[in-house]
């Protein structure tokens, strides 16, 4: 059985890549409609110019960003990102399934918190552990 080929509200990957963005704003939910008519901020064109470039140039790496705000448009599919978390970049490779997401929700910015087992001296219990 063949796979099934991806559509976002009816129109395919290679579709969307040719739409404009006001075009495409259309298609998307109203957060992120909303967001895209107010306009990008000077951080999500610098982003944008970037892929522009690295699409021309035809580089592999990702594109490095602190941008987590910067909605996941079809241009971007196909590109590896290095989204900051605080911390350190996460590399994320976009998918069409992640169009009209946010880039930050692919790049977690809190973990579950593993701790280590306690030492000698943390409680006063253990100091009549035996020692091995």
């Amino acid at each position: 059985m063949p796979k099934k080929k991806f559509t976002f509200r009816g129109y395919s990957i290679e579709e969307l890549q040719k739409l404009s963005l006001d075009d495409f704003a259309k298609l998307l939910p109203a957060r992120q409609r909303r967001s895209l008519a107010r306009g990008l901020t000077s951080r999500e064109k610098k982003l944008l110019e970037r892929i522009k470039q690295v699409r021309a140039a035809g580089k592999e790496g990702p594109i490095r960003t602190h941008c987590r705000e910067m909605i996941v448009l079809p241009e971007m599919v196909g590109l590896k990102f290095a989204i900051h978390n605080g911390k350190e970049f996460v590399i994320v490779e976009v998918k069409p399934e992640m169009i009209c997401h946010r880039l930050g929700e692919f790049s977690q910015t809190r973990r579950k918190v593993t701790h280590g087992t306690p030492g000698i001296g943390a409680t006063r219990s253990s100091l009549y552990i035996p020692l091995k």
